[in-house]
């Protein structure tokens, strides 16, 4: 993946419908160029699928939170599946540090998004969670 690649990635983050006119214009490049490697970077993997991002207005609607988990020795698997089964549960992440794995939740309202962490902290092999509630997204890309 070269230079080229990267900025057509950009551009699709940036809107995953455009049509490939406009990306070819933005980049400076062919239309056919652009098909190329968008078709190049779909066939080796890099590009997995598009998918619908919600606007700012309907982002903002809802209730967005960190979830830390400290999991039990041997249980990540366990885990892992049942947070995948969720659907508040957007993304799930190991990471270093204090904690096991971080959980990105969403949920329409307070009270679901409670009962989403409930049901978190509930799951077998769950030690401990710690919950950010998501204030204000100062950009996202």
């Amino acid at each position: 993946m070269d230079d080229l690649d990267q900025h057509l990635l950009a551009k699709l983050r940036e809107n995953a419908r455009a049509p490939v006119a406009e990306l070819a214009r933005a980049l400076g490049l062919s239309r056919t160029t652009v098909q190329s490697r968008l078709a190049r970077l779909e066939r080796s993997g890099v590009i997995a699928g598009y998918a619908v991002r919600l606007s700012e207005a309907e982002a903002a609607r809802r209730i967005h939170a960190y979830v830390l988990l400290t999991v039990e020795p041997k249980q990540a698997a366990a885990v892992t599946a049942a947070l995948r089964r969720m659907a508040g549960v957007r993304r799930l992440q190991s990471v270093s540090g204090p904690f096991d794995m971080i959980a990105s939740v969403e949920a329409p309202s307070v009270s679901e998004m409670d009962a989403v962490i409930d049901e978190i902290g509930a799951v077998k092999g769950v030690e401990r969670t710690n919950s950010s509630i998501v204030l204000s997204t100062k950009f996202d890309r």
